[in-house]
């Protein structure tokens, strides 16, 4: 018997219930993880929330890294005493323990401690699919992130800078700005006591920016669309302020033959040699140095709802790691 945090209907944070779990042995293709820390995202948010609907009841969560406990048939690759991570593929990581597919799994490299591996592995390989598969970025480019002082945000802020662009971000508040300015970020700007478009327009020389990574959504997507350049893209990859509102492709021409995109992680991880390339671009990046991992707060794996509130309610800086 293990420990699990489930959802039975969608909701506020109180929907998240501690339960026992039977979850047996591993079949063919399977392992059980005995997990060690487990990442918290926005993604788990919408799916309680019913943003994005699931079918219940459900266990929430979708990364951690653990040590392999049992093996099943057919596993090659893995052994039992293995510490391994995983991001996507496979819902189910608000537990203590789990059986999973084992083809979602990466190894875990040594020097990369398992509270880093559970903080960074969706958010380091969204950024990767943001910087390298959305839209290439380059050495002299300046681009446009917001809520740089959140969990992708730090990353993204990092590894744009490692690859030699100029990054204005957008922040809530002071505090916030000196943490995005800590983390690779040029420009802070805070929307709060700030019009984002104007200090936008002003420091790129009213030419806009060629791309903007979009994870608040509905209070900043309009200002994005206006921050961008011609032919410039605006990637939207999250509603941290809620769903963005629907755009006429005629807009997007009015504001300069602009370009929309919506990606997931889920299609650019699709198989496991898509997803051992962006674990190992990241494991890379951060065994390197040029990326560094803010783990800016803990909480019980038992107490996922106030970690849920805390995040929702934009009180947390860096990732969030829940602790079996």
């Amino acid at each position: 018997m293990t420990k699990a945090i489930r959802i039975h209907e969608h909701g506020g944070p109180e929907v998240l219930q501690w339960e026992d779990m039977d979850i047996g042995a591993p079949g063919d293709g399977e392992v059980r993880i005995r997990h060690t820390a487990v990442g918290l995202n926005f993604i788990d948010c919408y799916q309680r929330s019913g943003l994005y609907p699931m079918d219940l009841p459900l266990t929430l969560g979708t990364e951690a890294a653990g040590v392999i406990e049992a093996v099943g048939l057919g596993v090659e690759g893995f052994a039992v005493g293995q510490r391994v991570a995983y991001a996507g593929g496979q819902m189910g990581s608000y537990a203590e323990e789990r059986i999973m597919n084992a083809g979602v799994l990466v190894p875990m490299p040594d020097g990369i401690e398992d509270q880093t591996a559970a903080a960074m592995m969706l958010k380091g390989m969204t950024a990767h699919m943001l910087l390298v598969k959305c839209y290439p970025v380059s050495a002299g480019d300046t681009i446009l992130v917001h809520a740089a002082a959140g969990g992708v945000g730090t990353i993204l802020c990092q590894w744009a800078k490692h690859l030699g662009a100029t990054v204005i971000g957008t922040v809530g508040s002071d505090a916030k700005a000196e943490i995005a300015k800590a983390h690779g970020c040029d420009h802070a700007i805070n929307y709060s006591t700030e019009n984002f478009v104007e200090r936008v327009r002003e420091i790129t020389g009213d030419a806009g920016v060629p791309v903007v990574y979009d994870s608040v959504g509905k209070d900043t997507f309009e200002g994005s669309l206006d921050c961008t350049s011609k032919f410039g893209y605006v990637i939207s990859f999250g509603n941290a302020s809620g769903p963005a509102p629907a755009v006429e492709p005629l807009t997007l021409m009015a504001k300069g033959s602009l370009f929309l995109g919506r990606p997931t992680l889920i299609h650019y991880t699709a198989d496991h040699a898509l997803r051992l390339e962006a674990a190992r671009a990241l494991f890379e990046a951060v065994e390197g140095g040029a990326v560094k991992i803010e783990v800016g707060q803990t909480f019980p794996l038992a107490e996922t709802a106030k970690a849920h509130a805390a995040l929702e309610g934009r009180a947390t800086t860096g990732s969030t790691v829940l602790l079996p």
